[in-house]
Order: structure tokens, then C-alpha cells, then sequence
């Protein structure tokens, strides 16, 4: 599990660097990221303060970005506000009731809301070669419930977004409201962040898990907001314990070799325990405790980031990053 920047800070497991050192110093990375042609803007914020905020191309640091799959980092802590306000039970929920339906007389009736948070729905995944085909749909929900069952639930990880889209369709329902307006109301109010109205299905339901917009620096601003264990100000936005829960390891991505908890990847950068959200095209959300620092990033949401290629240059950037918090 990764700690929180209150463990660190009671365990004294790192001295947090000088945000005016790292500042000196910050051309050495920034001249890196400008050399990425897929990359628009770069936010490194430490202790409360931006270290670095630039707009390399794209809308800028202040108009809405679509953050992918960065969306599916931003729908988990939706889930645990969701939780603590009385909405769900918990994570052990079994999602059809959720959502009206009736029993499935398969193992689909025991598909729970941890599940989804975690990829572990063992049903065929709709994203890759199959999103279109699951857009395309009449009705999303049903589409992914109907995939192929290829796992049990709580099995292995499959990396899906019509899950994701199910579990928004489940808080939506138990809500009262719709995603978007969890959005604005739980996350964006408490932190001065515009979520956009973003993309919706046949049935009027906003995707779960892809699309949602905000801008590079809101984005940062909720990174900044789960380092301080879910508080923004004097108001607990995410309850701290849903933060830890969700940096335990449930999965493993066999694309990155990451764990996967809920919603979030947990990872080492430069050595430090780090939780990371990543969308297509090189959306990223990445937070990193022993240093109290959040980068976020935003790049052309139209071209692939794999692994091996732009995602690889990324991962780099944030070794750099992370290197220069660390000598300071």
C-alpha cells in the first residue's frame, strides 16, 4: 500500500524537498518536455505551490482538457464520496440491484461494486478493438453486462471501460444525480475545479470512465487534494480512508506490469511509491507522497501513447521530475 502524506509525515520517511530549489533547477526537465510534441501542458505542484505551469501547445493550462482514462481515477473517488455520504453500503454491493436489474442466474449476480473499481468484472473487455463496437451500442449498460464471461468476478484484471460506465450508471441511480453533477458538486465545488459536461449514452447517462473534461490545472488541484489525505482547506472532500484503500493492490496490469488498485496505478518512480491515473494520448494524473508532489499532465488526446513509445517518454519526464524533488 502506498502512504499518505500524513504517514510519511508521522513516520518522518522523507524530508519534503524545497520547492525553490527544484524551481532552479526546473529548465533541466522542462526542456525535455518541450521536446514532446504530443504533450500540451506539464503542472508539477509541491507543498501547496506550483513549482511548474506550462502550456507547451494545446487549449492551455486553464481551459478543459479531456483526460481519457484519467477519468476512471476521478470516478473512484467519486465512489468513496459515494460511500461516506450513505449511497452505497460499501464495496462489497452487488451491482445489479443497483442498477434495477433482475438477477442474471450467473455470475453476474455477484459482480460487486468493487469489481468495477477494480477491473476485476471478469466479463470481455469493451475498450481496445471493441469500443467502438460498445459505443455504438444502444444501450452501453447492457452491452458490457452481456459481454462474454471470461473470468469470475474478483478475478483478474481486465482492463474495461464499459465497466467503469456500468459502476457511473450504479452511483447515478443510487444517487439521484447524474455523474456530471457528482462531479461539480463533490469534487469541482470544494476545489474551485470546472468538470464540462462531456460525452453521454443513448439513455442520456454521462460516460463513466472516459471523456470527462477539466483543466490541467484542476487537475493538479485534485492531486493536490488526495496528497492531503482527501482534505481541501479546512473540508474533507475524500475520506482519508478511502484514499488507502484505494492504493492497496488488487490487480496487475499485464500492459505496464503496474498494480492496480481502485482506480488508481501504483507504481515506483525514481525509486518512491507513486499512484498514477492514465489516459489515451498521454493523460496523466500522478502522485507521489515522500515528496508531496502531484504532476499532471495533458497531451493530444487524438494519437497513442504506448508503452514503449510516448507513455515510455512520459515515464521518463516523471523520472526527472521525481529525481530533482529527491536531490534537493
Amino acid at each position: 500500500m502506498i502512504m499518505t502524506r500524513r504517514t510519511f509525515a508521522l513516520t518522518g520517511a522523507a524530508t519534503l524537498a524545497a520547492p525553490a530549489v527544484l524551481a532552479q533547477s526546473a529548465p533541466d526537465y522542462l526542456q525535455q518536455a518541450e521536446r514532446l510534441d504530443q504533450l500540451h501542458a506539464l503542472v508539477v505542484r509541491q507543498g501547496g505551490a506550483d513549482l511548474v505551469a506550462e502550456a507547451f501547445r494545446g487549449p492551455g493550462l486553464t481551459r478543459v482538457a479531456n483526460v481519457k482514462s484519467v477519468s476512471k481515477t476521478l470516478v473512484a473517488s467519486l465512489t468513496g464520496i459515494a460511500i461516506d455520504r450513505g449511497h452505497l453500503s460499501g464495496v462489497d454491493q452487488r451491482v445489479l440491484p443497483l442498477l434495477g436489474r433482475a438477477p442474471s442466474n450467473d455470475a453476474r449476480d455477484d459482480l460487486t461494486v468493487g469489481d468495477l473499481l477494480s477491473m476485476r468484472a471478469g466479463l470481455a473487455s469493451t475498450s481496445g478493438g471493441s469500443y467502438g463496437t460498445w459505443v455504438s451500442s444502444r444501450d452501453w449498460v447492457d452491452f458490457a453486462l452481456a459481454q462474454e464471461r471470461v473470468s469470475e468476478p474478483g478475478g483478474r484484471f481486465i482492463y474495461s471501460t464499459g465497466g467503469w460506465h456500468v459502476l457511473g450508471a450504479a452511483l447515478a441511480r443510487a444517487s439521484g444525480l447524474s455523474l456530471h453533477e457528482m462531479a461539480q458538486d463533490w469534487l469541482g465545488a470544494p476545489l474551485g475545479v470546472d468538470f464540462a459536461p462531456w460525452v453521454r449514452d443513448p439513455q442520456g447517462r454521462y460516460l463513466g470512465g472516459n471523456e470527462m473534461a477539466l483543466s490541467p490545472q484542476g487537475l493538479a488541484r485534485i492531486g493536490e487534494m488526495v496528497l492531503d489525505n482527501g482534505r481541501a482547506g479546512d473540508r474533507q472532500v475524500v475520506p482519508q480512508s478511502w484514499i488507502e484503500t484505494s492504493w492497496e493492490a488488487r490487480g496487475r496490469s499485464p500492459f505496464s506490469g503496474d498494480d492496480y488498485g481502485y482506480g488508481w496505478f501504483l507504481t515506483q518512480i525514481d525509486g518512491r511509491q507513486a499512484a498514477y491515473g492514465r489516459g489515451y494520448g498521454g493523460q496523466i494524473l500522478a502522485v507521489v507522497p515522500s515528496v508531496d508532489l502531484t504532476i499532471a499532465i495533458t497531451s493530444d488526446p487524438t494519437l497513442p501513447a504506448r508503452s514503449g513509445g510516448y507513455f515510455g517518454d512520459l515515464r521518463g519526464l516523471m523520472e526527472q521530475i521525481v529525481t530533482q524533488v529527491g536531490r534537493a
